[in-house]
């Protein structure tokens, strides 16, 4: 075969001397309102002619004279052949608008999947694009058996999650110096101490592919630092399919559960939502009681899309997906401890057993409508729904001081908490004219986050039994929280283009565009705290069925009081929550100009100005009264972003710009929230922080599959804000401007690497890819600024310090095997990807305390999945098969102090797809 290849080619060589004409050609996306496609591969079958189409789509090929078949190929799609015939000298054009399946070319049917799922195609985009960003597609999630954004973003460079929640840290910056887009609209947060929403409510299913904006442009907010993560929802193109899933998980650590109990009362499908109890008087609570469970879950899902030719220009498509998945997790083997002084003596909590268990779900509905009215206008619809709730059961076992001194003392929070997002947007994109496009979108996203009973208690365990400990009021107490969310968003932005060059190209570009952003948000909490009188803190109770005290009838005794943080029954606003109020204005504007210097040479100058107003009012327990405080910022924000082709394979990247970041509601509003072993309080005077951001990146692109690229990369920032143990007699929690300026600097780099790839029509292959980052942070820590800015009082133990969330050296490394038979019908692909974070600090030091930090863990999952024909596939996972030990300790000069230890078991899980 190889004899005779060359020998054709040889024959088509020496006959070219005399004779030959020129095929060329322009291949677009017919889908993507005709825009080139580059990089595509064009040559003639049967011969080594051939060449890539260059960034406007196009092609030229010197051939013989005769027949000859043009070969198309582009990444995520396949291969289309076009018979021509030329003659010698002439010259023949072939475009080609590459359509979706069912679409006929010239007698060439065309089976052509969504392209910006596929790994290929998203770094053909990230070679073709000015701004720097990375991007994971539904391909990629797939093989590395991500099932959530939270982790699909953990596996790009210099990403991180905070260990139990779905809060990112990018390049060792946290939730407060993020934000968080779907379709390129802000979307709003299920946590009242949150900025960005929870990440891993967002399943992948709903995903077309993640993109992670590291570098700013003026196109989006400036409430940025550290990154922009934009979840692009499935727009389904091709022909029908119906998607039926079904599958099953487990966890090691929940299996060894003897016992594995929750709350009576919410039901199996996150949906419950008792409410509030109406008065005080009586004892209208549900049940203390616990109920075991069979800690195997399963999941289950259906998706379906069809594409509907409208005349010869227009086709709507329509895309629906609906599921529901739980799940069922464990801490075991831990331990826990409160404050822990600089010498290493403890203040006030040390649990030598410490264990959680837990319940998840997660049911989510996405409609996606695409109209294309013709080549030049489309809109489209996105309405997304997601409810996901959460019950957990953590018990402590140990000393608590001045009630359980013996180590004795047992704690036990059982919380349920629900939530609910529903985001509709709808958008539009018009090419006016070959010079400009308008592009539109508006939305309106609203957000419940309850927590419909979080029940406490707190016994001491003696020789006959447990007894109610109440010294203090909150002791025992059932809590019970609303927050809710509306905003309203909108964008508009027009494109220009200036100074056309003689092929029809343009130099220059204006992007002039609009966001607005309102949001209102509603937050109230109510404790309601049962106090135990003194003769009866000595009766025996069974802390699994505690209605056996905590019941109408010992109220009516006067074993228990009831009151809230108002007072108690006889105060007629007993049942008044605490609460604060929220709004948040932004209007931003912005001009871009882009500008290609030369053939290599290409930058976009942007600024962006924009005036922000923020309002908080609250009444709490800290503040009965109640109170408010307002801010306001106009400010201009310049940025940079250059690109310089070295080669074609090759382009090196500068980015600079100014930011700032804002504080959140509950940050500023006068509020306090409990947990076991901290509490958190709210600062009115914290401000924002300026940051002045600077990017240095070198990519290259060796072959369709493979990237190598390194990133130098440095944040300047004014008045961080942290979370800080303040001066107070409980070693409260706020949150402050600790210091004049924060420095970060780091490097990254990226590498994917095609090892080997065989077989007839390249059916076999070994892929691998690993991305490392690097972080150097630190920060001035000032308690003088501190007590001079605010109410609070703060003594750092150091003077300067890194960044809290930042950890210095952060790995991703995976492998996977790919082959597919059967005419492509059936496939295998197997993936074993680890990950890794080093040290980073939880918590700053202060009173002569160490910083505590949460150690380094590595995880190791192995994924495999099959396509066992064009209908049915199957596929299994293996995730945190190492099951390292979770611990934070306090770095104390005289020895690290352990706080918190406990492993999460490893998880397994089992599906099974059928396609219609």
């Amino acid at each position: 075969m190889k004899i005779k290849l060359l020998l054709t080619t040889l024959l088509f060589t020496v006959f070219a001397f005399a004779q030959k004409g020129t095929v060329k050609g322009t291949i677009t996306d017919k889908e993507m309102n005709n825009e080139p496609l580059p990089f595509a591969s064009v040559t003639i079958k049967g011969t080594t002619i051939g060449a890539n189409t260059d960034e406007k789509g196009t092609f030229s090929l010197s051939v013989p004279e005769g027949n000859h078949i043009l070969m198309i190929a582009f990444l995520g799609y396949q291969t289309v052949e076009v018979p021509f015939k030329i003659a010698s000298g002439e010259t023949k054009t072939i475009d080609k608008a590459l359509g979706t399946a069912g679409v006929q070319l010239e007698d060439v049917v065309l089976k052509i999947e969504t392209n910006r799922q596929k790994e290929s195609a998203l770094l053909v985009e990230q070679k073709k694009a000015i701004e720097i960003k990375q991007s994971i597609g539904a391909q990629e999630l797939s093989r590395k058996g991500v099932s959530d954004v939270a982790t699909a973003v953990t596996k790009t460079t210099g990403i991180t999650k905070q260990e139990g929640t779905g809060n990112i840290y990018v390049r060792g910056l946290g939730d407060r110096y993020n934000s968080t887009t779907m379709n390129g609209l802000p979307i709003p947060s299920n946590d009242p101490e949150k900025k960005n929403i929870r990440l891993d409510i967002f399943p992948t299913d709903i995903v077309e592919y993640v993109s992670i904006d590291k570098v700013y442009n003026g196109k989006t907010s400036g409430d940025f630092a550290g990154g922009n993560v934009d979840i692009v929802s499935k727009d389904y193109k091709g022909k029908g399919f119906l998607r039926l899933d079904i599958g099953s998980n487990a966890n090691t650590n929940a299996l060894a559960e003897d016992n594995f109990r929750l709350a009576k009362g919410p039901n199996s499908f996150g949906f419950s939502n008792p409410a509030n109890p109406k008065t005080i008087s009586t004892y209208d609570f549900n049940t203390l009681q616990f109920e075991g469970k069979t800690p195997v879950a399963g999941s289950f899902g259906i998706s379906g899309g069809k594409s509907f030719d409208i005349g010869s220009e227009s086709k709507l498509s329509i895309f629906a997906t609906g599921s529901f998945g739980n799940e069922y997790t464990s801490k075991r083997d831990g331990s826990a401890k409160g404050s822990v002084n600089g010498d290493g003596s403890l203040v006030n909590r040390n649990f030598k057993t410490f264990s959680s268990m837990g319940y998840t779900t997660n049911t989510t509905g996405l409609v996606n409508v695409g109209y294309k009215i013709n080549n030049n206008h489309k809109v489209s619809f996105n309405s997304l729904f997601i409810n996901t709730s959460s019950q957990v059961k953590d018990e402590y076992f140990g000393y608590i001081a001045d009630l359980a001194d013996a180590g004795n003392g047992l704690i036990r929070r059982s919380e349920y908490v629900k939530n609910t997002l529903f985001v509709n947007q709808l958008l539009g994109e018009h090419t006016i004219s070959d010079r400009s496009k308008f592009n539109w979108g508006v939305a309106q996203n609203n957000i419940t986050g309850d927590t419909p009973d979080r029940m406490y208690n707190t016994l001491r365990k003696n020789d006959t039994g447990y007894t109610i400990i109440s010294q203090s009021k909150p002791d025992n107490h059932r809590y019970f929280q609303r927050l809710k969310e509306y905003e309203t968003v909108a964008t508009a932005s027009v494109d220009y283009k200036f100074n056309k060059t003689s092929d029809g190209d343009f130099k220059g570009k204006f992007t002039a565009g609009y966001n607005g952003r309102f949001k209102n948000r509603d937050f109230k909490a109510t404790q309601f705290n049962f106090k135990t009188f003194g003769p009866y803190t000595t009766t025996i109770v069974d802390p699994e069925n505690l209605d056996m005290f905590y019941n109408q009838q010992n109220l009516n005794n006067g074993y228990f009081e009831i009151s809230t943080f108002v007072g108690n029954a006889e105060i007629a606003n007993a049942l008044d929550p605490q609460k604060y109020t929220g709004e948040q204005i932004i209007h931003g504007g912005y001009l871009n100009t882009e500008y290609k210097f030369s053939t290599k040479l290409t930058a976009v100058l942007g600024l962006r100005a924009e005036y922000i107003s923020q309002k908080v009012d609250w009444k709490t327990q800290l503040d009965p009264v109640g109170d408010k405080d307002e801010f306001k910022k106009t400010t201009f924000l310049p940025n940079l972003i250059m690109k310089y082709e070295l080669n074609e394979k090759q382009n090196l990247r500068l980015g600079m710009s100014k930011t700032y970041t804002l504080p959140q509601f509950k940050e500023r509003a006068l509020f306090i929230y409990e947990d076991v072993t901290e509490v958190k309080v709210g600062n009115p005077d914290l401000y924002p922080s300026d940051n002045y951001n600077l990017d240095l990146k070198w990519e290259m692109f060796p072959k369709s599959e493979e990237l190598i690229s390194f990133t130098a990369f440095g944040k300047y920032i004014l008045n961080p804000i942290n979370e800080v143990t303040i001066a107070s007699s409980t070693n409260d929690i706020s949150f402050v401007n600790t210091g004049d300026r924060g420095y970060v600097a780091g490097a990254e780099a990226e590498f994917r690497k095609l090892i080997f790839q065989s077989g007839e029509n390249n059916s076999k292959k070994l892929t691998a890819g690993i991305n490392a980052s690097y972080m150097y942070t630190t920060q001035d820590l000032n308690g003088p600024k501190v007590d001079k800015e605010t109410r609070y009082n703060v003594d750092f133990t150091k003077s300067k310090s890194a960044f809290t969330g930042a950890s210095p050296l952060l790995l991703n490394a995976d492998v996977s095997f790919f082959k597919e038979w059967n005419n492509k019908e059936s496939n295998i692909s197997t993936t074993l990807a680890y990950s890794y974070f080093s040290d980073r600090i939880y918590a700053l030091g202060t009173n002569l305390r160490g910083d505590q930090v949460d150690k380094a863990v590595g995880t190791l999952d192995f994924i495999v999945k099959s396509k066992i024909n064009k209908n049915l596939g199957i596929g299994l996972m293996a995730k945190n098969i190492l099951n390292p030990k979770i611990e934070r300790v306090q770095e104390n000069n005289n020895g690290d102090v352990t706080l918190l230890t406990y492993t999460k078991g490893m998880n397994l899980s089992f599906n099974v797809n059928y396609q219609f």
